[in-house]
């Protein structure tokens, strides 16, 4: 099993490199006692759900932090046990910067009623021993979530085999619009397949239907647009981080047009492998089970 340890300033940035490094697969651990890793260890090493852990502490456990090497040694010396250890870092300036924008407290302007910069003075003699004893010091000053996100896949020997995760949605607009899209485009200029009553009852995944929509020289033109506008969108909406993209295409009803035209971009999708890297493409038709308009 693989373990991490992450630590290191307040205000360093140990929220947004969880939230990463649970994207990665970790089971990510908060502010565990440091009496207890030990036991939450042997806890998972008994059971086979969870391959890797992270726990993330902070100076709030200073008391046990002779403990917590001690620990880490420890499970470093077995065979069958990776542990590693994680120390965020950046400039006071920054860690200074970041507290006034959050407007959140250092925990030790708390507990030991100190000026923000005299906290971060006592934090950074506090955690000396614990920055010796790391396995990397991921200086974050200046590092924006990407670049975070691709320091820490290189620290960890990740390869993103799968890419972004790309779902393409059809639905009708008379029930709503979905709130959770990135991209949305409207199909209901095209020829709308209710009105021919043996289409009707039928819809975009039927052949009849398919043909009729996607043979229509204006949803020929419309495709080739969105295609060049998705193929364009997706490798720069990867470079800057995102690994989950919503595309909705709505029809009024969500049965005909909508659904035809998703099943053709997420086929498309599949094909193509502008950005250099495999996608997980995944399609919904959320208003399939209904007849409407």
């Amino acid at each position: 099993m693989e373990f991490l340890i992450l630590t290191g300033m307040s205000g360093a940035g140990k929220g947004t490199a969880g939230q990463i490094l649970e994207d990665m697969g970790y089971l990510c651990v908060d502010n565990m006692p440091f009496s207890l890793i030990e036991t939450c260890i042997d806890l998972y090493k008994s059971s086979s759900i969870h391959e890797k852990i992270c726990f993330t502490l902070d100076i709030r456990g200073q008391e046990e932090f002779s403990e917590l090497i001690a620990t880490i040694r420890k499970l470093k010396a077995e065979d069958n046990c990776l542990c590693r250890l994680i120390y965020l870092d950046a400039t006071d300036s920054v860690i200074v910067a970041r507290y006034q924008e959050s407007r959140h407290l250092h925990p030790l302007v708390l507990t030991k009623n100190l000026p923000l910069s005299e906290a971060i003075a006592c934090e950074r003699r506090l955690l000396s021993d614990l920055r010796e004893s790391a396995d990397w010091v991921l200086d974050t000053t200046g590092l924006r979530p990407v670049e975070m996100r691709e320091k820490l896949e290189e620290l960890l020997s990740v390869t993103r085999e799968s890419g972004m995760i790309v779902t393409c949605m059809s639905f009708g607009f008379k029930n709503g619009a979905p709130t959770d899209l990135d991209l949305l485009f409207d199909v209901r200029c095209l020829e709308n397949p209710f009105y021919i009553p043996e289409l009707r009852p039928l819809t975009g995944l039927d052949a009849p239907v398919r043909d009729f929509v996607l043979t229509m020289p204006e949803t020929v033109a419309f495709l080739e647009k969105l295609y060049d506008m998705i193929d364009f969108l997706l490798p720069l909406y990867r470079r800057e981080g995102k690994t989950q993209l919503t595309i909705g295409i709505g029809c009024t009803g969500g049965q005909h047009r909508s659904v035809a035209i998703t099943q053709a971009l997420a086929a498309h999708i599949r094909e193509q492998l502008a950005d250099g890297g495999r996608r997980t493409v995944s399609v919904v038709h959320r208003d399939i089970r209904g007849i409407g308009i």
